[in-house]
């Protein structure tokens, strides 16, 4: 399993139209994608135009395959268009945690 986090900081103009219009729409079609786990949505403390995703994905393959997908190409091209600053993005893996057994 993969982690993948991704940053993204919107326009104040952006922000609600991200969660209300794009995000809304898109959140329970990409839970339900194929090799989705878990995908959640935080809002930074001290920014509250920044936001993160994190999901987690059964492999790199589901990821790129989500990545490659119609539901992807649509949303993000909506989504940064709303954009303060360029996403950033990284894909992990858990080396530690309650649930690695370690």
């Amino acid at each position: 399993m993969i982690k993948r986090i991704v940053k993204m900081t919107f326009r104040p103009d952006g922000l609600q139209t991200f969660l209300q219009e794009v995000f809304e729409e898109s959140k329970h079609q990409i839970r339900a994608f194929p090799g989705c786990q878990h995908m959640e949505l935080l809002q930074c403390t001290d920014d509250p135009n920044t936001l993160f995703t994190l999901s987690l994905w059964d492999d790199e393959a589901a990821l790129e395959r989500y990545r490659q997908s119609e539901l992807f190409q649509r949303t993000w091209a909506r989504t940064k268009t709303l954009f303060a600053r360029r996403a950033e993005a990284w894909t992990v893996h858990l080396i530690d945690g309650p649930t690695s057994g370690k």
